[in-house]
């Protein structure tokens, strides 16, 4: 996607989100500009599994000065807002038909199971079902 295309799905997926029946996940947006970069990088990959001390030193903070902001700006740990971040791109491949195995690696999680996992606790439902009640008319 070009990123024009990605916030335009973003936000319409957030719309979707917010119409669901099940508890909506929430991606707050950072607004201090180390934060801002990791969140580009990971929103580029998802799956990237770096440590909050290897994107620091790309960003050019200290892991401690991150942790610190995600949870005085964002009000949850790096780790809470990784999984909100990989679960919103697992909702677009979901709804774009792709299968759980592959939405899982692809979302940076080792196995099926652990992104069921997650999945569940984020959305409240798993991903197939989710899937099963969002899916549309066939084409």
């Amino acid at each position: 996607f070009d990123p024009g295309a990605r916030a335009r799905l973003h936000r319409v997926l957030v719309d979707e989100l917010r119409e669901a029946h099940e508890q909506p996940t929430h991606l707050p947006e950072p607004r201090d500009d180390r934060l801002r970069a990791v969140a580009r990088i990971l929103g580029a990959d998802p799956a990237d599994a770096s440590s909050l001390a290897v994107l620091g030193r790309r960003v050019g903070a200290g892991a401690r000065t991150l942790s610190r902001l995600f949870h005085d700006e964002l009000g949850m740990t790096f780790y809470e807002w990784r999984t909100q971040l990989r679960v919103c791109h697992a909702l677009v491949l979901l709804a774009e038909g792709h299968d759980t195995t592959r939405v899982a690696h692809a979302c940076g999680w080792a196995n099926p199971s652990g992104f069921i996992a997650a999945f569940t606790a984020v959305v409240g439902t798993t991903p197939g079902r989710h899937r099963a009640g969002t899916a549309g008319p066939p084409p």
